[in-house]
């Protein structure tokens, strides 16, 4: 019965002999709701308990305080044309964190690229080789890191890499001697997040590479043997140049996916070290993706316009990358 009825208690308001006024508090109870907040006729917000006057600004788009000049959050929407664009190029205070994230992201997106092309070429040659024994199991044990789900895989390594309790420290303290902070360092966190998406990356690659390498004719390694020349000679200059053309597209591709790896990021340091002293707040090891997210959504005053033209950005760059991969 009270919850057939909550729309009409919902505005029920019940005055008592001392004046005070009791409204609708949940669905057993009224009780005395003083407003925080008084609204003016000019637009004005006044806080009732200490009176201070909040004036809107119609240029930030935020009630900024009259005493000292404070802004409550959240904020309304104006329009302020390319003053976030602009900031991100003029504003020092935040070009810099975000120079260096833009330049760590494509850093990023190109070693792992690099490393998990190299590997993976490398793993497919020696898999190609006829008189390997158990080829299968090989390759079948290669291929689980892509088997396995990522966000899984990602989660195993922080506990790996944990500097006091993780298995690789506690190789590393034996062996040599030294515990690496993995995640406080700077240096190190990036080391990390690209070994570990080397890790993850690799086996596409050597799936691709084994693939493509099927394609080549047999008579042309014959030809090389009869001519006497070694393995080394066969790779720079009949498989790498056959397969390199038709790979060209998939890693513009896999560079794409790897400028915006949002989830390994978030889920193994979450850009963490974070500059220090920056206006808005920035890891070192964030990538654009990552970065924007925050601005967005975490620890920066949800700034959705600044967000936005950053992935605005993003989405100009992977667009580009869209059409070189086209075009190749």
């Amino acid at each position: 019965t009270l919850l057939t009825h909550r729309e009409v208690l919902m505005h029920l308001v019940l005055r008592l002999p001392d004046g005070r006024e009791l409204r609708y508090a949940g669905v057993h109870e009224f009780g005395v709701l003083n407003p925080v907040w008084r609204a003016n006729a000019d637009g004005s917000l006044t806080q009732v308990e200490s009176g201070e006057r909040f004036v809107p600004d119609m240029k930030t788009g935020f009630f900024t305080g009259q005493k000292d000049g404070a802004q409550l959050q959240p904020g309304f929407k104006v329009g302020i044309g390319l003053g976030n664009y602009r900031r991100l190029f003029t504003d020092p205070d935040f070009r810099g964190p975000f120079l260096s994230i833009f330049g760590w992201t494509l850093t990023f997106a190109l070693l792992t690229v690099l490393f998990a092309t190299a590997i993976g070429m490398t793993l497919a040659v020696v898999l190609n080789w006829e008189a390997l024994r158990f080829r299968t199991l090989y390759r079948t044990l290669l291929f689980l890191p892509y088997a396995v789900p990522g966000f899984i895989s990602i989660l195993v390594f922080k506990g790996l890499f944990n500097q006091n309790f993780g298995e690789i420290n506690a190789i590393l303290q034996g062996l040599f001697g030294i515990k690496p902070n993995w995640f406080a360092d700077p240096f190190l966190a990036k080391c990390m997040l690209l070994i570990v998406n080397v890790w993850l990356g690799y086996p596409y690659m050597m799936v691709l590479c084994s693939g493509l390498m099927k394609s080549i004719p047999a008579d042309l390694y014959e030809a090389s043997a009869i001519a006497g020349a070694g393995p080394l000679t066969n790779f720079f200059r009949i498989t790498a140049p056959l397969i390199a053309r038709p790979l060209m597209p998939l890693l513009i591709s896999a560079f794409a996916y790897n400028f915006n790896n949002f989830v390994l990021i978030s889920l193994l340091t979450d850009g963490r070290p974070d500059y220090l002293n920056t206006k808005l707040p920035a890891g070192t090891n964030d990538i654009l993706v990552s970065y924007t997210y925050r601005i967005a959504f975490q620890d920066s005053g949800q700034n959705f316009g600044l967000a936005a033209a950053i992935s605005t950005m993003i989405f100009v760059l992977v667009a580009i990358m869209s059409l070189a991969n086209i075009k190749l």
